[in-house]
Order: C-alpha cells, then structure tokens, then sequence
C-alpha cells in the first residue's frame, strides 16, 4: 500500500513538473523580442509603453487580464495619435512590465507609478484613459495628482463594486503555496480552454475582436501575469467589503463610457450613478457594445476625450448643489 502511494505521488509530482515546465515554456515564446513599444525603469518598475502622436499627452491604462496592446488592436491608440501624444502602458505585471515584489500595486500605488512615469518624461499635464481596472487608477490619479491631470476618459469601469462570490473564487490563485502551484501548472490550461467563452463575456453584444483573441490569449496565460491578475481581482474583492466608495471629491474634466449591454456587470448603471456624483461629468452609453466598448465604439471614446479636453474644472464642492442636474441631487 505504501508503495502504491509513494509511486502515486511521485507520478502526481512529475505530472506537475511537466505541466509547469511546459507552461513555463509557452509563457517565454509569449513575450519573444519584437513586441512594440520600448521599456524604461521608474521607482523600481520595468515600464513598457507604446508611444505615438503629438501634442496634449494623452496616458492609456488597460483593464485587468489585458495589456497595452489593447489599445492598438482596438484603434484608440492610431485615432487619438492624430490629436494626441498617446502613450499606452503596461501595468505593473501584465504585458512586459514587471511587479516588483513589497507593494500589493493597489490602484493608489499605481496612480503614484504613473505619475512618476509620466514626470521622467517630461510631462507634467496629462489626459487619463483608464478602461475597467485602469478606470480605478484614473480616478486616484485625479484625486492624488489633481494639478497635472488635465481630464479623465473612464470607459467600462467597475466603480462600486458590491461583494460577489465570483470574485472571491477567481481570487483564489493568489494565495501562496497551493495558489502558486495552481497558477503555474493547470489555470494556464484553463484559461487557454476558457478563452472563447471569456471573449464572448467580454466582448459581446459587440462583434468580437479575432486579433485580440489571437494576440492576447499566450501572453494572459502566463503564470505571472495570472498572479496579477488574481491579486488585482483580490484588490477589488476588498474595496467590495471594506469600502464605500464616494467620486464627489474628483475636481478635474470628467468623460464616462460605457457599453449598454456589458456583461461583467451593469456598467450603464455604474456610469450613471458616477455620473451623478461627479460634478460636471459627460457621459456616453454605447448601444450593442459590452465591456470592450472601446473596440465598439472607438470614435465615440475619441469624441469624449475631444470633449473633455475642451471641458473647464468643475466647480468647488461649495458651488456643487447649482452644478448638479435635478435628477443627480
């Protein structure tokens, strides 16, 4: 019986190893040299960026699981460019960025990271688009650094997000040890498997974008941008149980744009009550477009980041009440 056991757990561990090591070796093809973009160090963080265009720069800052190529494949990057010094970025751990280790990389820190970023560039007045997970990092980046932030562009984001148990569950493999041997042996199998159902959440009622499905799919399986990934999904799972979060305090030019028929969740309604809560904001639904509404509507997010750059400072909080519309008070 012993042995039976022992050869058991020995095949197990070999299994394991093998899945781990084949993983690993997908994860290494995923980010061959070529990618686009260049990569420039900041407070201990490998940053890389696709830059393009001239003028106002303009700050891209994607979703959780995705990566700045994102905005390439979408058309945002190109269509602003011609307007705008666009620079999309890879969040710490996604893309060819790294996480350094000591930080969680909550929304504030990587708000601090960007601004930073942004400063050893030279820029010292920005526009912010921030998709999903980047929309939380906008915002704190107009709470935190209010005099450099010319305007917020948030597009399907997540703004109150109550406790659902599908974030607890997909939190999971950031836990150590058994999180760990997880990630980096059967939940990059699982996300390979799982791809044609996730962009069919992601991207529908809006049409599905076979590039992103291609391009993406590797480089979000790696074992390490799965870590990101859960440990951000962690960082939301909290925010759900331990805040309640209120946007009146955001004094900068404000675009909201969301999908109508997002299916992560209810984003028109997320839109609209962070509509009301942030004087003088615009807002924008896009009909027949999901949680991608920028691969939906990209000349539309392109005529709101028009718009706010036009747009005054809203008012002090003392000039709220004669700011706000009947139905937002």
């Amino acid at each position: 019986m012993l042995s039976k056991r022992i050869k058991l757990a020995t095949l197990f561990a070999a299994t394991a190893l093998s899945l781990a090591a084949y993983n690993h070796a997908r994860a290494r093809k995923a980010m061959v040299p070529g990618l686009m973009g260049r990569t420039f160090r900041v407070d201990g963080v490998e940053l890389r960026v696709i830059e393009k265009g001239s003028g106002l720069p303009l700050l891209l800052l994607h979703g959780n699981g995705s990566v700045a190529e994102d905005f390439a494949i979408s058309g945002t990057l190109d269509l602003a460019s011609a307007k705008y010094r666009v620079l999309a970025f890879d969040r710490p751990g996604f893309g060819g960025s790294s996480r350094p280790a000591g930080k969680c990389w909550s929304a504030q820190e990587q708000a601090d990271l960007f601004h930073e970023a942004a400063a050893s560039l030279g820029i010292h007045r920005y526009l912010v688009l921030g998709h999903s997970w980047g929309a939380w990092i906008a915002l704190e980046m107009a709470r935190r650094h209010a005099p450099s932030v010319a305007g917020l562009i948030l597009v399907s984001g997540y703004y109150y997000p109550p406790p659902r148990l599908d974030l607890a569950l997909a939190a999971l493999p950031a836990v150590p040890l058994i999180g760990t041997a997880f990630r980096h042996t059967l939940l990059p199998l699982a996300v390979r498997l799982g791809w044609p159902s996730a962009m069919r959440t992601i991207f529908r009622p809006g049409p599905i974008s076979d590039v992103f499905w291609v391009s993406t799919r590797e480089v979000v399986s790696r074992p390490s941008q799965l870590r990101s990934i859960c440990v951000e999904t962690t960082l939301m799972f909290g925010a759900a149980l331990l805040t309640k979060p209120s946007y009146r305090d955001i004094t900068v030019p404000t675009g909201i744009v969301a999908g109508a028929g997002d299916r992560l969740f209810d984003a028109r309604h997320e839109a609209e009550r962070l509509h009301a809560e942030i004087s003088g904001s615009l807002i924008e639904i896009i009909p027949n477009s999901g949680h991608m509404a920028h691969h939906s509507g990209p000349q539309t997010v392109l005529r709101m980041i028009d718009k706010v750059t036009c747009m005054p400072r809203p008012p002090k909080d003392g000039d709220r009440s004669d700011a706000l519309s009947p139905a937002a008070r």
